[in-house]
C-alpha cells in the first residue's frame, strides 16, 4: 500500500491544521491506520491511530486537541490538529498496518512537517 500525506505547515501556538493521508494499492488489507510523529533529536512517537473498527487511541500529550478520522472505504485517515503547541513541531508520518490475516506489515508515508511558532 502507498500512503501520501498531506497538509504540513506552518502555524502560531493555538492555531489549527488538518492532516490528510490518501492511500492506494491494496487497501481492502488495511487494518489500522493513524498518525505518528517525530521531533528533531527525538524518536517517532504514537500520535493517534484508528483500527476497522472505529475506536481510537490517542497519546496523552494530544488527548482532547487532536482527532482523528477515517472513512469507511479504509481510503483515507485524517487528523485534526487544534490548540496547537510549539512542542507539537514535528514530521508527522502517516501510517497503515495490514491485518494479521494480510500479514500484519507496517507501511509509512513521506511525512509532512508541521511548525508551531510561540
Amino acid at each position: 500500500v502507498q500512503l501520501q500525506a498531506s497538509g504540513g505547515g506552518l502555524v502560531q501556538a493555538g492555531g489549527s491544521l488538518r492532516l490528510s493521508c490518501a492511500a492506494s494499492g491494496s487497501i481492502f488489507s488495511i487494518n489500522i491506520m493513524g498518525w505518528y510523529r517525530q521531533a528533531p533529536g527525538k524518536q517517532r512517537e504514537l500520535v493517534a491511530v484508528i483500527p476497522s473498527s472505529g475506536s481510537t487511541n490517542y497519546a496523552d500529550n494530544v488527548k482532547g486537541r487532536f482527532t482523528i478520522s477515517r472513512t469507511n472505504d479504509k481510503n483515507a485517515v485524517y487528523l485534526q490538529m487544534n490548540s496547537l503547541k510549539p512542542e507539537d513541531t514535528a514530521v508527522y508520518y502517516c501510517y497503515a498496518k495490514y491485518s494479521r490475516w494480510h500479514g500484519g506489515n507496517d507501511y509509512w508515508g513521506q511525512g509532512t512537517l508541521v511548525t508551531v511558532s510561540s
